[in-house]
């Protein structure tokens, strides 16, 4: 009677912290709320001015990190 020896799987390298997904969605979804943060306070032209920027961005990125694997 064999006996199957378990190798364990080797281990898969860590991806570099901008290609993972997690943290890249956390990172556009924070830019996403920043942006419509911006467009709608009352206190500072140059943030309401940057606002449809910062929100494209964010969408933008959003957008192709959902592409990334898990």
């Amino acid at each position: 009677m064999s006996h199957l020896i378990e190798t364990p799987a080797p281990a898969r390298p860590k991806r570099p912290f901008f290609l993972r997904r997690g943290p890249m969605e956390t990172i556009a979804t924070v830019l996403i709320g920043l942006g419509f943060l911006m467009l709608f306070q009352p206190f500072l032209l140059v943030l309401y001015t940057y606002s449809l920027v910062t929100l494209l961005i964010g969408t933008v990125m959003f957008i192709i990190v959902s592409k990334f694997p898990e």
